[in-house]
């Protein structure tokens, strides 16, 4: 994360990314951390399907199930086109 940091108020009415830019590697994580300070409760709550349907290895690590890890990369090359 090279120094990001999420600070949110205490009532989590703000929040805000500081420090370095986040790389593609790490704005998803972070940003999803930081919706989930701003907005408690909605990720176990009613924001869990959407989540869950657009994000679908949000909550599993891929080094741990080659079959996902591959689906997923299949998935995303074919989505961005780098599929031949």
């Amino acid at each position: 994360q090279f120094g990001t940091e999420i600070v949110t108020s205490a009532d989590g009415s703000l929040a805000g990314l500081l420090g370095a830019s986040p790389g593609a590697s790490t704005a998803p994580p972070i940003m999803l951390e930081l919706l989930d300070k701003a907005f408690p409760g909605k990720f176990t709550g009613p924001w869990r399907a959407t989540l869950d349907r657009l994000i679908p290895t949000r909550a599993v690590k891929l080094n741990n199930d080659a079959a996902l890890a591959r689906k997923t990369l299949d998935s995303t090359a074919e989505a961005l086109g780098l599929k031949a």
